[in-house]
């Protein structure tokens, strides 16, 4: 359990001190946490609206934050190249979210052209039982990434790198609201970079 809770941790403080030195990055993270958490109760409700929410609005501020706000150059504060940050990534670096988002958009395309899905489902015959089948078919294709990467990481780093991976990615909207809850004010403030990027959280 010590060995887990001091991985979980160390995954924690390199995701912070790596991934999110920018306020922008920090305060979408901030947006998806908290609709992150809104879909974890709504799962309970309706699972296709949780889906639908989670990816349109949480995963989409998400990664528009690394993707067009994180910055990209030699990383002073950690020396690191963005190129190392990458091949050392625990989780999903750009490259593999990029597999992953085209994955997240070929689902809607997919149910539209055939919405059987080739037999799994009943076609849809409105807008909203279409909009469903995406949302249960988001559901499932966010917990194959999390289940593949997971099981990816047993072999890659052990079962427990693995799990405490898991353990990180369905926890971190409640860490990122405790880490990142000030940023949109340090941004309102003119902030572009966190100062303390460096430091574990």
């Amino acid at each position: 359990m010590h060995d887990f809770l001091k991985t979980l941790q160390t995954q924690r403080d390199d995701d912070h001190r790596y991934y999110h030195h920018s306020r922008i990055n920090q305060s979408l993270h901030l947006l998806s946490a908290c609709t992150f958490v809104a879909c974890y109760a709504l799962l309970f409700v309706d699972p296709a609206a949780a889906a639908l929410l989670g990816w349109t609005v949480a995963m989409c501020a998400r990664q528009a934050g690394h993707f067009f706000f994180e910055p990209k150059g030699y990383d002073h504060v950690n020396q690191a190249t963005h190129a190392h940050k990458e091949a050392i990534k625990v989780g999903y670096n750009l490259r593999r979210k990029v597999v992953l988002m085209l994955l997240w958009l070929a689902v809607p395309l997919a149910l539209w052209l055939e919405p059987g899905a080739f037999g799994l489902l009943q076609p849809a015959t409105s807008l909203d039982g279409w909009l469903r089948h995406v949302g249960l078919a988001w559901l499932a294709l966010g917990a194959a990434a999390v289940l593949v990467r997971t099981v990816h990481l047993f072999f890659l780093q052990g079962v427990v790198s693995g799990l405490a991976w898991a353990t990180k990615i369905l926890t971190d909207p409640f860490h990122d609201i405790r880490l990142y809850w000030k940023s949109p004010l340090a941004l309102l403030r003119g902030e572009l970079i966190d100062p303390m990027h460096g430091a574990a959280r």
